[in-house]
C-alpha cells in the first residue's frame, strides 16, 4: 500500500494485524446533480467467496443500504463512475441474482469508465492479474450499459470525469464545480491522506513514476484552487482542503458526517 516507505513508518499511520494487513475504507461518492443520481465508485460488493473475504478481511458492503438512508434504492441510481475496474472499486458493480445469474447492481444506470481501463482489465499481465474480477464489468457490457470514455469528459452539468493515469491504465478521478466549490474524488492516485506525500505512492501501481508526475500536478491544482479533496480509501479523515505553508503540504481534514 505504501511501496518504497519502510514498515517502521508506515505502521505508524495504520498498523498492521497479525497477518501484515492494514485496515483501509472503501468510500463511495454520492452526487445529486439536478434530478440524476450518480454514484463514484462502488466498493467490493458482496460477490467474493469466503476464502477471498478472508484473505482481504472484507467485511460486510454498506453501500445500499446506505443509499437507503437518502431515501435511494438502487433503481434511483442513473450514472456510476468508476474510477477503476480493480475490485475494490467495481465490485459491487453487480450482484448475483437470485436466479444465480451476475447482474448490474443498478439497473437504470450508466456506467463510466475509460476505454484503456477496459482495455487492461480484459487481458492484465500476470502481475495485475489479481487485481481485476470479470464478473465485476463483463455483465455491464453484455447488457449494454457500460459507457467508454476517453479523457476528460463532462458527464452531467459540473460534473467532469479525468483520466490520470499511474495507478492502472484509464484510471480516472472525478472532479466536481458547485457554486465557488471545487471538489475532488481522488481515486487511487492519493487513496489516503498518507499519500498527499510524492513519493508514496503503492507498489501495485502500474506506472509509479506517471502516478508522481500525475500526483503532483493534481495536488498543485488543489492548492491553488482551494479544492475539497476527497480519499477513496481513507478510515478517519476521508477529506479536507490541501494548504500549502512554507513549501509544505497540509491537510485541514472536512467531516463528511
Amino acid at each position: 500500500m505504501f511501496g518504497q516507505i519502510p514498515k517502521s513508518q508506515w505502521q505508524e499511520w495504520m498498523p498492521a494485524d497479525r497477518r501484515n494487513r492494514v485496515k483501509l475504507g472503501l468510500n463511495c461518492l454520492l452526487v445529486r446533480v439536478n434530478d440524476q443520481n450518480y454514484l463514484v465508485d462502488t466498493g467490493t460488493g458482496q460477490k467474493h467467496s469466503a476464502e477471498t473475504r478472508d484473505l482481504y478481511g472484507l467485511s460486510t458492503s454498506q453501500l445500499l443500504s446506505e443509499l437507503k438512508t437518502y431515501g435511494l434504492s438502487a433503481q434511483d441510481i442513473n450514472g456510476v463512475i468508476l474510477t477503476s475496474l480493480h475490485f475494490e472499486h467495481t465490485g459491487g458493480a453487480t450482484r448475483v441474482s437470485r436466479r444465480g445469474e451476475v447482474v448490474p447492481t443498478f439497473p437504470k444506470a450508466r456506467y463510466y469508465i475509460q476505454r484503456e481501463a477496459l482495455e487492461e482489465a480484459s487481458s492484465p499481465t500476470e502481475r495485475h492479474a489479481n487485481g481485476f474480477v470479470r464478473d465485476d464489468f463483463m455483465p455491464l457490457q453484455e447488457r449494454g450499459q457500460l459507457e467508454l470514455v476517453d479523457g476528460e469528459v463532462m458527464i452531467a452539468p459540473g460534473f467532469t470525469v479525468r483520466r490520470v493515469t499511474g495507478p492502472s491504465q484509464g484510471h480516472q478521478i472525478v472532479v466536481i464545480t458547485h457554486g465557488g466549490e471545487r471538489i475532488a474524488f481522488l481515486g487511487d492516485l492519493v487513496p489516503t491522506p498518507y499519500h498527499l506525500q510524492l513519493s508514496c505512492i503503492s507498489a501495485t501501481d502500474r506506472q509509479p513514476e506517471e502516478t508522481l508526475q500525475n500526483k503532483r500536478a493534481v495536488l498543485s491544482e488543489a492548492v491553488r484552487e482551494g479544492w475539497l479533496l476527497i480519499f477513496s480509501h481513507a478510515l478517519s479523515e476521508r477529506a479536507g482542503y490541501l494548504e500549502d505553508r512554507s513549501g509544505r503540504l497540509y491537510l485541514r481534514p472536512v467531516s463528511l458526517d
